[in-house]
């Protein structure tokens, strides 16, 4: 999979960085938020004051390591 964007977590659990494909090169912010629902996002994607996508927490099968898995989203992109 291309890797399309790096972060950096700060100490208040906000991630800074930035985001970059063929057609957008933009900062961008992956900021922790309240769970409405079991289904509901743990972060919220933005730039530019434009939400672009969600995060949820995940765990590894075989490692056990902590991610997350991003969705995003933008009229940019490839159906």
């Amino acid at each position: 999979m291309a890797q399309i964007g790096t972060f950096t977590r700060t100490e208040d659990g906000i991630f800074n960085g930035t985001i970059r494909t063929l057609n957008i090169n933009v900062k961008a912010t992956i900021r922790p938020v309240t769970r409405e629902h079991d289904r509901a996002p743990d972060y919220r994607v933005a730039a530019n004051g434009v939400e672009l996508g969600a995060g949820w927490s995940r765990t590894a099968k075989d490692s056990g390591a902590e991610y997350l898995s991003l969705k995003l989203d933008d009229p940019s992109f490839n159906g």
